[in-house]
């Protein structure tokens, strides 16, 4: 995956959620990240902003201006996750990125872009372990996709090819869940019709947070 596509996917973010709403940032993302350039580099990409209730509006800033000159740093690698941080318009944000372990479609060998989870931390938005999947491809309009670990399964809300969770209130006991257990399972389904299950380690995630955390504060 490009630099570009990672930085247009975080940058989008930072710059809207000063004079937007947060459901109005995913969607920025969402397309950016659409518009930026396809698999060139190391992937690193970046976390999006969670949704809320309301329905995003449609401010779209260019691949460019969202680049911002910002790069990803790899600050310390924990198990599968890695420990991110980028400061794109002067606004720190730091994640945790992983790819998954396993993925599977059904019709199977369906293709689509690399897949990854984040845990997402940006001080200047106040927002603290915000989790979201890019999941790889355009999900199916208005289709249920979900979370499952530690035993509890947690509905995600949908467009793009991102996921957010769609309950807030439930993000940190989600967290904390992911912290404890071994693994977690999203499934979504693609604008074409294809499901998929993808399965991420959580070895080292505990890890990468705590890292995150100090480096993170400000």
């Amino acid at each position: 995956m490009s630099v570009l596509r990672i930085l247009t996917f975080l940058v989008a973010i930072a710059a809207l959620c000063g004079a937007a709403s947060l459901a109005q940032a995913q969607s920025a993302a969402s397309k950016g990240a659409k518009e930026s350039a396809k698999e060139a580099a190391k992937p690193a990409p970046s976390p999006a902003a969670k949704p809320t209730a309301a329905k995003p509006a449609k401010p779209e800033p260019t691949a460019t201006a969202a680049a911002g000159g910002a790069e990803p740093t790899l600050i310390g690698q924990y198990g599968t996750w890695g420990a991110y941080t980028a400061t794109p318009n002067g606004r720190k944000v730091c994640f945790a990125l992983a790819k998954p372990s396993s993925s599977k479609t059904n019709p199977p060998n369906r293709p689509r872009d690399p897949a990854y989870a984040f845990v997402s931390t940006r001080p200047a938005e106040k927002v603290v372990n915000e989790v979201s999947i890019m999941i790889g491809y355009a999900l199916k309009p208005g289709s249920e996709s979900s979370l499952e670990v530690g035993g509890s399964s947690y509905a995600m809300y949908t467009q793009g090819d991102g996921l957010w969770i769609k309950n807030a209130a439930e993000e940190e006991q989600m967290v904390s869940a992911m912290r404890k257990s071994a693994e977690v399972t999203v499934k979504g389904i693609s604008a074409k019709g294809t499901e998929t299950t993808d399965v991420f380690s959580l070895k080292g995630l505990s890890q990468a947070l705590d890292r995150l955390a100090q480096d993170c504060k400000r």
